[in-house]
């Protein structure tokens, strides 16, 4: 019994909604569940998105027997190419989530995974690891929970999952197996804490086919449908209110039209190629006979809706008598761009409807009674909330003791914090890295947080730079320069960089080993006792 020790690593998703990791880890063997992404807050300019930190994963790359997918949404899948750079282990997933890391690897990454395909119900050895992979209900079809066995005991972690008794695809959540690991006797819950504050029950998928209905049914001209690409769901339920009303569909954007590809390849949707038809053709046709699918439902700058807001979109624009659906809910932090993006589309003459207004999306998230419900129903002996702010994840805990459980059953951790479970007991090891990397263009884990705070800076103040000239050859003082942008218009900033230049002069006829750093010094006091700002100031000394 003292070898039966289990260890588990969340590495992404606690304290926060996105990047989503979690490492099991026995004797010389390492499980990890999901790889996901997390959009960067207002203030991360210039980031892409952020990834877990790998570095444990990395010096133990050797240990990994596998790499285990609950669905396709990217703040579960979108690091694996990053991951599969230092890690060489199989992926075991269900087909659709399968295809789509295919697709995105490929895409993005070319490389080449070994792919093992799991249906829901099936049971996988994996090392030390035995995988009971369970069906959940979510917003994307193939989404699955797992119940992970080793010696040390049985783990259930649920993946995101909610309680929909009248699912899109026919499918709902298996509750049936959660009854059978409660009579196997389930030794910790790791479970989705993102609906956590919400009372109540999600409602079901099906409540969006009459929203949509409404929606076909009143607008005049063309429906533009924004929502994730990964949401395979939605898609259908959008085609098939299409061709009740007589428009045809066409996807925009290329992870949208890739997914959909591969959707219908897998048979997870399914519409006859009349039906689909691509933009070229769609944008000829008259406005209400079209539908047109995009992502963006996030306000992201780049994608197709965004472009669509800023007027920037190169192949058609937003006009007058045009319906735009956001058929999604903001991630927390990403509010401020999704409504300045509805703003926007308004201002242009758009008709948005968004889920403030209509229910044009549901979660697909437990709220609080099915939170109680699984508790109920997996009887676990601990529970350590997963997915979500530290907010969401305390909530749980509350819905947790109110339904019976004891404090000491309960564990709140963040990222980084190992678990131990022994003899039948939990114990919180030591913490390892399970911070930020930040993705820039083509540099992964380049930026730090002082390349952000300096981001920061530019973007409130601007930024000075002050050239010192001096003579070549005897090093008197021969002029100075100043370049400002993002500081104060040019004709406002004349007086003040003539008063600066004389500072300058005067520092420069008596030189110190210290002269830049005086002069950086002096500027900066200046520049704020006359503005109230405080630009980046750099200072560079030169020779002519």
């Amino acid at each position: 019994m003292r070898d039966k020790v289990l260890r588990i690593i969340p590495l992404g998703g606690l304290g926060e909604v996105g990047k989503n990791m979690t490492v099991y880890e026995y004797k010389n063997q390492m499980l990890i569940v999901d790889a996901g992404m997390m959009f960067p807050d207002n203030d991360m300019i210039g980031i892409d998105y952020i990834i877990p930190d790998f570095n444990y994963v990395r010096q133990n790359a050797h240990k990994v027997v596998g790499i285990v997918v609950t669905h396709g949404h990217e703040d579960h899948v979108g690091a694996i190419g990053h991951l599969l750079q230092d890690v060489k282990a199989p992926i075991y997933s269900t087909p659709l989530t399968l295809g789509l890391i295919q697709s995105k690897l490929t895409r993005n990454f070319k490389h080449e995974a070994k792919l093992i395909t799991v249906h829901a119900g099936e049971t996988v050895q994996i090392g030390h690891f035995k995988v009971d992979f369970f069906h959940v209900s979510h917003s994307v079809p193939d989404a699955v929970g797992l119940g992970i066995e080793t010696p040390a005991g049985l783990v259930v972690h649920t993946g995101d999952y909610k309680f929909d008794h009248t699912p899109v695809d026919n499918f709902p959540t298996d509750y049936a197996k959660l009854a059978e690991f409660a009579r196997r006797g389930t030794l910790a819950l790791l479970a989705d804490s993102t609906n956590a504050e919400r009372p109540g029950w999600t409602p079901s998928e099906r409540v969006i086919d009459a929203a949509f209905d409404k929606v076909f049914h009143e607008a005049k001209g063309r429906i533009i449908v924004a929502t994730f690409a990964s949401l395979i769901s939605r898609m259908q339920q959008v085609i098939d209110t299409a061709e009740k009303y007589g428009r045809k569909v066409a996807f925009v954007g290329l992870s949208m039209t890739e997914n959909a590809r591969i959707a219908k390849e897998l048979k997870y949707i399914h519409y006859d190629d009349e039906q689909v038809i691509p933009l070229e053709n769609a944008l000829n046709m008259k406005d209400e006979k079209v539908v047109l699918l995009v992502t963006g439902s996030q306000g992201e700058p780049t994608s197709i809706l965004g472009r669509l807001a800023n007027g920037t979109n190169r192949r058609f624009d937003i006009k007058e008598g045009d319906t735009v659906v956001l058929s999604s809910h903001p991630i927390p932090g990403n509010e401020e761009l999704v409504y300045r993006a509805v703003n926007r589309l308004m201002e242009r003459g758009a008709d948005v409807i968004y889920e403030a207004i209509a229910p044009v999306h549901v979660s697909g998230h437990a709220s609080q009674e099915e939170i109680k419900l699984l508790l109920h129903l997996v009887k676990p002996k601990y529970l350590i909330p997963i997915h979500g702010e530290t907010r969401m994840l305390k909530q749980h805990k509350k819905l947790a003791l109110s339904v019976g459980m004891e404090e000491d059953q309960i564990a709140l951790v963040e990222n980084g914090r190992v678990i131990e479970f022994k003899n039948g007991k939990l114990k919180l090891g030591e913490r390892i890295p399970g911070g930020y990397v930040f993705v820039d263009g083509t540099g992964v884990g380049d930026i730090d947080r002082d390349i952000m705070r300096e981001r920061e800076l530019l973007s409130q103040d601007g930024v000075v730079l002050i050239n010192l000239v001096l003579d070549k050859k005897t090093g008197v003082y021969k002029d100075t320069e100043i370049i400002s942008r993002g500081f104060m218009g040019q004709d406002e900033s004349v007086d003040l960089f003539e008063s600066l230049k004389k500072r300058a002069g005067k520092l420069a006829q008596f030189p110190s080993s210290n002269l830049q750093k005086e002069l950086q010094s002096v500027a900066k006091s200046m520049l704020f006792d006359e503005t109230r700002r405080r630009p980046l100031i750099f200072v560079n000394i030169s020779r002519e």
